[in-house]
Order: C-alpha cells, then sequence, then structure tokens
C-alpha cells in the first residue's frame, strides 16, 4: 500500500507542477499580446 500511495503523491505533484507551469506560459503569452497590440496602436 505505501508504494501506491508513493506513486500517487508523485503523481499528483507533477500534476501540479504541470498547471503551474502552463499558467505562466499563458501568462506570458498574454503580455506578450498586449505589448504587441500596444505597438501596433501607436
Amino acid at each position: 500500500m505505501s508504494k501506491t500511495a508513493t506513486l500517487l503523491a508523485l503523481a499528483l505533484t507533477f500534476v501540479l507542477a504541470g498547471c503551474n507551469t502552463v499558467k505562466g506560459v499563458g501568462q506570458d503569452v498574454q503580455k506578450a499580446g498586449g505589448a504587441i497590440e500596444r505597438a501596433a496602436d501607436k
């Protein structure tokens, strides 16, 4: 049972880390899009 719990904990950690990474990339893309819009408005 402890091996299963360890594997489950590791899987959960990777899933949560992946979500944070994707969220960060999304924010970076959003900021880049805003900069492009501001440059186009000039």
